[in-house]
C-alpha cells in the first residue's frame, strides 16, 4: 500500500460516523423548525390537589404509630433500701407510676440478707423518668432512698 491510502474498514468507519453527523444535525435542524414547545400552566388546584385529605390521613397514620409504638424500658437504681424492703415493697412504691416489669432486691450470697440497693425495670421511660423526680429522697420503710438509671458496671 502506497502511503495515505486507506483500508476499506476505516474507509467505511469514516463514512458511518459522517453519516451519523449528517443525520444529528438534520434531527437539529428538525427541531429549530418546529419551535418552543407550550409549557402548560398548573393551576393552583392542580398543584395541592387534595392537600386537606393528605394531611388528615397523615395525622391519622401518626396517631396510629404512636399507639402501636413500643415503649422504651428502663431500669432504675434503687439504693439506701432498708433491710426490711422486698420486691413486692418496690413494686408497690414504683408502681404508682407506670407498669412495673421487674423489681429487684439485691441479697448477699452467702446470709440472705437485703445488701440495701436493688432494681426497678419500668415498662416506659417517661414513667420512670417521673418516678426519678419523686421517688429520689422520699421515705420508703422509714428510710430516704436514692433512684437514679442504671447504668451498667465496668469490669
Amino acid at each position: 500500500m502506497a502511503r495515505g491510502a486507506e483500508s476499506f474498514g476505516k474507509r467505511q468507519r469514516a463514512a458511518d460516523k459522517a453519516k451519523k453527523k449528517r443525520m444529528k444535525a438534520e434531527r437539529r435542524d428538525r427541531k429549530r423548525e418546529r419551535g418552543p414547545k407550550e409549557i402548560p400552566v398548573a393551576s393552583l388546584e392542580d398543584v395541592t390537589g387534595d392537600l386537606e385529605a393528605i394531611e388528615s390521613a397523615t395525622r391519622a397514620r401518626r396517631a396510629a404509630a404512636a399507639k402501636n409504638a413500643r415503649t422504651i424500658p428502663c431500669r432504675l437504681f434503687v439504693g439506701s433500701l432498708s433491710w426490711g424492703v422486698t420486691e413486692d415493697d418496690l413494686r408497690e412504691a414504683f408502681g404508682e407510676f407506670g407498669q412495673v416489669t421487674d423489681a429487684i432486691v439485691v441479697k448477699d450470697r452467702d446470709t440472705g440478707k437485703s445488701r440495701g440497693f436493688g432494681f426497678v425495670v419500668m415498662a416506659d421511660h417517661k414513667d420512670a423518668s417521673r418516678a426519678i423526680d419523686q421517688m429520689n429522697d422520699a421515705i420508703l420503710d422509714g428510710r430516704p432512698i436514692v433512684v437514679n438509671v442504671a447504668t451498667e458496671r465496668q469490669r
